[in-house]
């Protein structure tokens, strides 16, 4: 993992993480057929851009607490093959491209708790893993409700 300079810096590269986050699940939504496939990446978006904007208020001085709970892994999504988004991409593709995302950024908060240096900004990266574990496992529900249950 890349060495920091700064807790500034180590924020900053979590922000353009979010930010690219955001953008990912804007794309997505806009390659669904369906309305209501749509909506779901739409709110995914919205909340990876809630989690810049705690970021951004860190960075400006504001406190963040850790999360209360652990979220469960159901471990679909570290069996499946994802593939690259495209516009001819059906709902499960989706749900597994999102959820390897989502491990992706579990990961890398948890890789910037570890080498952060700085014990308050370890409790957020921390507290933002939950949050991506959280992600992960609704998407690992909805592949087990509307994937798992049709075949």
């Amino acid at each position: 993992m890349k060495q920091w300079n700064s807790v500034g810096e180590i924020l900053d590269f979590a922000i353009v993480n979010e930010q690219q986050a955001h953008d990912f699940y804007d794309d997505l939504a806009g390659k669904m057929d369906r309305p209501w496939m749509s909506q779901i990446f739409k709110n995914f978006a919205k909340e990876e851009l809630g989690h810049k904007k705690k970021l951004e208020d860190i960075k400006a001085g504001k406190k963040w607490g850790p999360s209360e709970k652990k979220a469960l892994d159901l471990q679909i999504g570290d069996y499946l093959v994802a593939d690259q988004a495209s516009p001819q991409m059906d709902y499960q593709q989706a749900l597994i491209l999102a959820m390897k995302k989502e491990k992706k950024a579990f990961k890398l908060y948890t890789n910037l708790a570890e080498t952060c240096g700085d014990a308050n900004l370890e409790n957020v990266f921390l507290a933002l893993a939950q949050e991506e574990a959280k992600h992960k496992l609704r998407f690992e529900i909805e592949y087990d409700d509307y994937i798992m249950t049709e075949n």
